[in-house]
């Protein structure tokens, strides 16, 4: 099922951005200009986090290992604010995260809906789509033979 942005609430592309290549994003948003003026309410600051998993997908969690996250928060002239949560030490990813999740929070959310999250969402799902080919082709299917005998 392929998911796009019209789907998709607040927390969905929050996540879409998160995952973006931030070169991407950074080339989306050159074409929006004017962006608005801003302030951080927390500049962009790296941190970690605790991942944690389960055995099989079931079991009871356990702590797996820490990643490298940063995390921004900025406000708007015009009072939105924007949040963002980026893997890895990239400053000017999560910033420009927050301002994308500031700007669908206003008037301006169509018009960044559809210049940079529909094509990060189409994106995504050609990645998706490519590697389920790529796994589907190493996909091995197992018969068992009969010997003859009765």
């Amino acid at each position: 099922m392929k998911i796009t942005p019209d789907d998709i609430g607040r927390k969905g592309w929050m996540s879409l951005l998160a995952k973006a290549p931030p070169a991407r994003l950074a080339t989306l948003l050159d074409g929006l200009e004017p962006l608005p003026d801003h302030q951080f309410l927390r500049a962009p600051e790296i941190g970690a986090v605790m991942v944690r998993g389960r055995m099989g997908g079931s079991g009871a969690p356990f702590n797996l290992g820490e990643m490298t996250v940063t995390r921004c928060t900025l406000r708007l002239t015009s009072g939105e604010v924007g949040h963002a949560w980026v893997q890895g030490r990239d400053k000017g990813h999560a910033r420009r995260a927050a301002l994308v999740d500031a700007l669908m929070q206003g008037p301006r959310a169509d018009e960044i809906r559809m210049h940079v999250l529909d094509p990060l969402a189409s994106e995504a799902e050609a990645r998706r789509t490519a590697r389920a080919a790529k796994a589907a082709a190493t996909k091995v299917e197992f018969f068992t033979m009969a010997r003859g005998e009765d």
